[in-house]
């Protein structure tokens, strides 16, 4: 996968809620992610969608949408304690049903 983000959005991220880009990348590569569409923030001229993925032993919610080519760009990330709750849940209900 491919990521790009605004630096200056980064640094205000990193402050505001502890999490730089690059540690939010790393929430795709949990086989276990959870994709939601953020149709609060949504635009018709920009689809946003909300990542919930594991880093570490932290479930991490990711803010993105998609650009040409690929391309995701990060919008902001942060560890959620209702992410967490959600992510959580969501497994448990699917091993129920297994």
């Amino acid at each position: 996968m491919r990521f790009t983000w605004d630096r200056a959005k980064e640094r205000e991220n990193l402050a505001r809620h502890g999490v730089d880009f690059t540690t939010a990348k790393q929430a795709f590569d949990d086989p276990k992610f959870i994709i939601l569409f953020d149709d609060a923030h949504s635009t018709p001229h920009e689809l946003r969608w909300w990542l919930l993925g594991r880093v570490g032993s932290r479930i991490l919610h990711v803010r993105y949408t998609h650009r040409p080519g690929g391309v995701i760009r990060l919008i902001g990330a942060g560890y959620w304690r209702n992410s967490r709750t959600y992510y959580e849940n969501y497994w448990k209900e699917q091993e129920a049903k297994d």
